[in-house]
């Protein structure tokens, strides 16, 4: 009775640890295809573009703006300022980034001056903005000033 006994208790753990493997195997697998998928969504995602204080003018979400060294001005609705970046992105891609996304918000390139340091000029209506763009070993910087335009009555900053 007792080799009947260990055989049943034999057959009834060996019955656990199949049960285990198969739905063990089964729970790793889909938890890898769940992984997978979520980090191709965060790698296809990446980190979106944002206006910071300009309305109109996109900045890529991979530089950072330095608000110590930044300046910018607010009043009924109109904004005009400097703002100062930096981060480790290439300054071709940069420049690349401002000339496409700016005609999109319907900023006219007026001209550029490409070198080690380069500097593009965009015009709206009542509005001009020049952005400097300079990469170094480490970072990229930039810096986005906007301005009015000083031929249109009632629209400069002292009124």
């Amino acid at each position: 009775m007792k080799l009947q006994h260990k055989s049943f208790i034999t057959t009834i753990m060996l019955f656990f640890v199949f049960t285990l493997f198969c739905t063990g195997c089964g729970v790793f697998k889909s938890n890898k295809q769940g992984s997978a998928s979520e980090s191709a969504r965060t790698v296809s995602k990446g980190p979106s573009p944002l206006y910071y204080n300009f309305g109109d003018v996109l900045l890529p979400a991979e530089i950072k703006v330095n608000k110590e060294e930044s300046f910018v001005y607010n009043s009924n609705g109109f904004s005009a300022g400097v703002l100062v970046l930096s981060g480790r992105v290439e300054a071709n891609s940069l420049i690349d980034f401002f000339e496409n996304n700016m005609a999109k918000d319907n900023w006219k390139k007026i001209c550029s001056f490409k070198s080690a340091h380069t500097l593009m000029l965009f015009q709206k209506d009542s509005r001009r903005c020049v952005i400097s763009i300079h990469e170094n070993s480490f970072s990229t910087h930039a810096k986005v000033w906007v301005a009015p335009t000083v031929n249109q009555a009632g629209l400069g900053l002292l009124k």
